[in-house]
């Protein structure tokens, strides 16, 4: 009778598991649900391209959450998070962390270039910046730049174009970038600092709101002086360019590397030029023609 019992349990198990197998996620490029981290300052593009690979993949959700760039590349790293978008260049340790723990080898998948801009009100008399205020004021007690916040993604950017921690630089926040432009011009002498997706959407009425609140600063450089337009983001001329690129923790043919290899094809490519952002992937042709 015990023998009986034991050989019931037995199939039961077995038909325990294999029920679970059945139920098991099929997600696959073309089928399933996602999330992916992004900072604010790239939130825009990552939903445009979001957006556009669920109407290719109508069986597709990718929900787009924002997250501070560390704090969600901490959560790729503990498997929290399958994909998330970054901007700052990681350092040999971060990339060994990301190897160890992920388990795969460390390829940035670059797709488009940004910016991150300095700006005041529009009445503002300001009318550029050098390079020499921008550090100088960074090392400065009066903290007359802006940020969206500690942990963002421009802050990490500014601090590594500087070459320093972002912890020894001296500045305000106020938090989110569109907080930050409508609330600078309550502080005369102060500089907002956002990222160029925040308003680089061309044909979009709220975006437009917020660019006709602000003016943007050419950036000073060595007797020249550049902004962050097409030709300078397109030959990283203008000093803060910088590359956003997708990290994920998954090593198959599954939805994010699915949405990554969309994104950096032709049509996720022109997403990402009608956001205002220059394509990293496609770059202009002259044709002679004979």
């Amino acid at each position: 009778m015990k023998n009986s019992n034991n050989l019931l349990l037995f199939f039961l198990a077995l038909l325990m598991v294999n029920c679970s197998k059945k139920t098991e996620s099929k997600d696959s490029y073309n089928k399933g649900e996602m999330t992916i981290l992004t900072d604010e300052s790239f939130k825009s593009v990552t939903e445009a391209l979001a957006e556009g690979y669920m109407i290719s993949y109508p069986e597709t959700k990718i929900n787009v959450q924002t997250k501070k760039e560390d704090l969600g590349f901490l959560d790729l790293l503990n498997n929290k998070a399958r994909l998330v978008v970054m901007s700052k260049e990681l350092s040999p340790e971060e990339i060994k962390a990301y190897e160890s723990k992920v388990d795969l080898k460390f390829i940035p998948a670059k797709f488009a270039a940004d910016a991150v801009v300095f700006f005041v009100p529009k009445d503002s008399e300001k009318s550029s910046i050098t390079m020499e205020e921008i550090k100088e004021g960074l090392q400065s007690e009066d903290k007359n730049f802006v940020f969206d916040g500690t942990n963002s993604s421009n802050l990490n950017f500014v601090a590594q174009k500087l070459k320093k921690q972002p912890k020894v630089l001296k500045f305000s926040v106020i938090s989110g970038s569109t907080n930050v432009i409508e609330e600078l011009n309550k502080y005369p002498n102060k500089i907002g600092v956002i990222g160029l997706n925040t308003i680089s959407r061309p044909y979009d009425k709220e975006t437009e709101k917020l660019r006709d609140m602000i003016k943007i600063l050419p950036i000073i450089s060595n007797g020249k002086s550049y902004l962050p337009d097409s030709d300078g983001l397109r030959e990283m001329k203008y000093p803060f360019t910088r590359v956003l690129y997708f990290l994920a923790n998954e090593g198959n043919f599954n939805i994010a590397s699915g949405f990554i290899r969309y994104s950096c094809t032709h049509l996720g490519q022109k997403i990402v030029q009608k956001e205002g952002l220059q394509p990293y992937n496609i770059y202009g042709r002259e044709v002679e023609m004979r």
